[in-house]
């Protein structure tokens, strides 16, 4: 009797469960930003340098001056637009800095539109300090609330300058 009530106590429970769960969208990994995407190398240039770059925007968000590098991010974004983000090792992958944060605070946007024009729901713009080994916590409601769904989700993590550090991964495992 016991085994028969607890069987059917979890089937009515673990649907609970399930709608509990109002992510949006979930994001695993992270990819630290190349601030030039390419470039034209004009024939018969010598040493082969280029006068000519196309700068990595994403969807309108212009890159910074220089290559960030990020060991690992976490995010989740709910339907009510209420975000948490976890970044670790979010530092200058080049120049006299590297291997530094630049005493940079960072913001997160996320971007649902797969081509222009983009609407930039993003957390507060007065950021969260990095801290010394590049590690971040944003808890934080975007703003405008994003619609749903988010149908080609793109996460950027910003300064406060606008420019990109990193960008999410889409978690799919779902």
């Amino acid at each position: 009797m016991f085994r028969k009530l607890a069987v059917l106590l979890l089937g009515l429970v673990a649907p609970l469960a399930s709608l509990a769960d109002d992510s949006l969208v979930k994001f695993k990994g992270g990819i630290g930003v190349i601030p030039v995407s390419s470039g034209v190398i004009p024939a018969g240039t010598q040493p082969l340098t280029s006068e000519v770059v196309n700068r990595n925007f994403v969807r309108g968000v212009p890159p910074p001056g220089q290559i960030w590098v990020i060991a690992d991010l976490n995010a989740d974004v709910k339907t009510d637009g209420s975000i948490k983000v976890r970044g670790r090792g979010l530092l200058l992958g080049g120049g006299n800095g590297i291997g530094g944060n630049a005493n940079q605070s960072v913001f997160a946007t996320l971007i649902c539109e797969a081509a222009a024009p983009f609407v930039l729901h993003s957390t507060a713009p007065a950021g969260v300090p990095l801290a010394p080994n590049g590690d971040f916590r944003i808890d934080d409601v975007l703003d405008p609330p994003p619609p749903t769904p988010c149908a080609s989700p793109v996460l950027l993590i910003r300064n406060l300058g606008g420019a990109w550090f990193a960008a999410g991964i889409v978690d799919l495992s779902d």
